[in-house]
């Protein structure tokens, strides 16, 4: 008897930073597998996530956005990372715009990495949702390019089923033993518990201090233990490049961290369904962007 087939493959998401990409894996895998806000930088390195379903899975890999201008050595290791996944063997090519923002010269950086995969390719422009100021007359050029163009609202999950049929058409057919599963049932494929906790952090950092906190900000998770009460305890520092900004994170009386610890506790607490003791502190390394990745 010949075996069952199914579809199963690699879905590259690029697109400038802030089009949504994150957004747009979150609510079709279903949970928070990458942060999101709207500071552009929030990706900072390729996340691998996996759908599964009766049709077969999808690996999708949300990478940071391209950046035009980079001035700093964190922003250049972003840009080499996405690079570096596009140049990896993928399937299928989403290349996700955001029809709020003029075309500019990072948008066409973007595209000309796109033309370069010798792959089947999706144009996916996102936040249908926003109607208020639009630039979609400066995208349809591209209709001429891309065989298959969805407009779509990652946030409302709007169109988002129509895509995902097409994605799965695109895909090869591989046999069950061919198909790469998660082994712990989770869709997270490539950032273990300590790198998670770290990333929920510092989207509340993010989504906390607004326009304040410029990108010299990240977290590191130094322990997870669970205690003798049954609650997990979980030690992590929020390193930042100067002490004017650890004060305004720290904020008045310890108001803004106790806020953001508090936030992120009860994310934590969700995702693993126990009670978590977050200590978490803020130090100042001006070197610490030369050591990520």
């Amino acid at each position: 008897m010949e075996q069952a087939k199914l579809k199963a493959g690699t879905v590259l998401l690029i697109g400038r930073p802030n089009v949504g990409k994150s957004t747009f894996v979150n609510n079709l895998i279903g949970q928070k597998v990458a942060i999101t806000s709207h500071k552009p930088q929030t990706t900072r390195f390729p996340i691998h996530a996996l759908l599964e379903e009766e049709r077969g899975t999808i690996e999708f890999v949300d990478t940071p956005g391209i950046f035009d201008k980079v001035r700093d050595t964190l922003s250049k290791r972003i840009n080499q990372q996405t690079l570096s996944a596009a140049e990896e063997f993928v399937d299928v090519v989403i290349y996700m715009v955001d029809h709020t923002r003029r075309r500019d010269f990072e948008e066409s950086k973007v595209l000309g990495i796109v033309r370069k995969i010798n792959k089947p390719k999706i144009l996916v422009i996102n936040k249908i949702d926003q109607d208020d100021e639009t630039y979609l007359p400066q995208y349809e050029f591209l209709r001429d390019e891309f065989p298959f163009v969805y407009k779509i609202s990652a946030i409302n999950k709007t169109h988002v089923k129509p895509l995902l049929d097409k994605i799965f058409d695109l895909l090869p057919e591989r046999t069950p033993e061919q198909i790469h599963h998660s082994p712990t049932g989770h869709p997270l494929l490539n950032m273990d518990s300590k790198t998670f906790i770290a990333e929920l952090i510092r989207e509340k950092i993010f989504l906390k201090m607004g326009e304040e906190i410029p990108y010299t900000v990240m977290c590191v998770v130094d322990e997870i233990e669970d205690r003798e009460n049954g609650m997990k305890y979980i030690k992590a520092r929020i390193l930042t490049t100067a002490d004017r900004y650890r004060r305004m994170i720290i904020g008045s009386e310890g108001r803004k961290i106790k806020e953001m610890g508090s936030m992120a506790r009860k994310e934590i607490e969700l995702a693993i369904n126990k009670k978590v003791f977050l200590d978490l502190r803020v130090d100042v390394d001006p070197h610490w962007q030369e050591l990520m990745f």
